[in-house]
């Protein structure tokens, strides 16, 4: 998913630009080339986990895995019904269990909202660790060593995202603020919930391990060039690197550009930094962080849902967002400029989500759903659309799902509600 995040998520919330083979850059979102298809990948992993869950309330000595097993149940449904919408859910990853193969599809405000859904998931992942009195370790967690009480700070990190979310269209401050003022959620870059990637496979990031022809393809967006500009921020020469014919000179492109009818050459813009290919072990791939739940809570500050100060809280998220991405916060960055809070009569919440978007580039379906949900940052209009000049507020479903689901999709897409264009349930504009 880190690399469907890349390759997909990336063009949609315009970090990168894709010069061919991009139809999905052009916003014709049926046709996943390079990327551009997390059904398969998030159902597997959510058949997987639902396994491990089984197994862990069928066997006393599984046990200590039924609260992590929860949450990554909630995580992984976050991200499908954030992509798609109303998905397969309730009576989905039971095929084996109870022999439903043609599940049906549930409203997202009952995924996150119902008993067994997002919210309700972490709220159970919670009292099963809190509650496990065994001594059984959790064996194999690559995710966060093992360590139940980062668990709980994960749990209670994704509580914060998926409240912020969905709010506006529930009432959410109490429960925020209760998660706030217990003060246990991620806070510290050691409690991060990271997959650190290594220099060797089968554990390198997957583009590290790709042709030199696929990478050329990536080069740093117009959108991003003209953020990073403005901001007079650094990151750019980690996340991309200088036009190499142009010394130090950081270059972008309008996304979506017609290949077949424009000339263009790689040569003149900035391609994806190193961190990405040649020293991708210094790349982590990310569930959730301390600055991500910073950014949020400012968020939640500024909108008047928890009582905090949104400047301290965006400050802090800010400077451990550069040292995330291993670089040294400039002096003056947040006192003086575009980056400073609620400098020049600024939104400071656009402030907030540009921050938190940037700081997501290695997670870029984070980006897009962001703007689609606050409408930050200002994207722009593909240069040769195959989408109206519209940008998608929602994947498609899969074609598989009209053969191999066929009564269950077909009941889903009344109002033609597979448009690219149909908003989800908590995209109110």
């Amino acid at each position: 998913m880190s690399y469907e995040g890349f390759v997909a998520g990336n063009l949609l919330g315009q970090h990168f630009t894709m010069v061919d083979f991009n139809l999905f850059d052009r916003h014709d979102l049926s046709s996943p080339q390079l990327g551009g298809n997390p059904w398969p990948s998030l159902y597997t992993n959510l058949r997987d986990n639902e396994l491990l869950l089984e197994q862990s309330r069928a066997n006393p000595i599984s046990a200590v895995y039924e609260g992590p097993a929860l949450i990554l149940k909630a995580y992984i449904t976050a991200a499908l019904t954030d992509i798609y919408g109303d998905v397969p859910y309730l009576e989905a990853a039971q095929g084996k269990s109870n022999g439903i193969v043609n599940p049906g599809y549930d409203a997202q405000s009952d995924i996150y909202q119902a008993a067994g859904g997002i919210l309700d998931n972490l709220d159970q992942g919670l009292a099963a660790i809190e509650n496990y009195t065994g001594t059984q370790a959790l064996d194999g967690d690559i995710i966060l060593g093992g360590d139940l009480s980062r668990w709980i700070r994960l749990a209670n990190s994704l509580k914060i995202k998926y409240l912020m979310r969905i709010s506006e269209v529930v009432e959410v401050a109490d429960a925020l603020e209760t998660i706030y003022a217990n003060d246990s959620y991620i806070q510290k870059s050691t409690d991060n919930a990271t997959f650190d990637f290594l220099a060797t496979q089968p554990n390198t990031f997957r583009l590290a391990i790709l042709r030199a022809g696929d990478f050329n393809l990536y080069v740093l967006s117009e959108t991003m060039q003209e953020i990073f500009s403005e901001l007079n921020d650094p990151r750019v020469g980690v996340l991309f690197r200088p036009a190499s014919n142009s010394a130090g000179v950081f270059r972008g492109l309008l996304n979506g550009p017609d290949a077949s009818n424009t000339s263009i050459s790689v040569a003149d813009f900035s391609l994806t930094g190193t961190i990405f290919r040649e020293n991708s072990q210094l790349l982590e791939a990310n569930f959730m962080t301390n600055w991500e739940t910073l950014f949020l809570l400012a968020e939640a500050a500024e909108k008047n849902l928890i009582q905090a100060n949104a400047s301290a809280l965006y400050n802090q998220g800010v400077a451990e967002a550069f040292d995330y991405w291993q670089t040294e916060l400039p002096p003056g960055y947040l006192t003086s400029g575009r980056a400073a809070y609620e400098s020049d009569g600024q939104n400071p919440v656009e402030q907030i989500i540009t921050q938190k978007w940037i700081a997501n580039s290695i997670n870029g379906y984070e980006g897009w759903i962001e703007y689609r949900r606050t409408g930050f940052p200002n994207l722009k209009t593909v240069s040769a659309s195959l989408n109206n000049d519209l940008i998608p507020v929602r994947m498609p479903y899969p074609a598989e799902e009209a053969a191999l689901n066929s009564h269950n999709y077909q009941a889903a897409i009344l109002d033609n509600q597979n448009s690219v264009n149909s908003r989800v349930w908590w995209d109110v504009d």
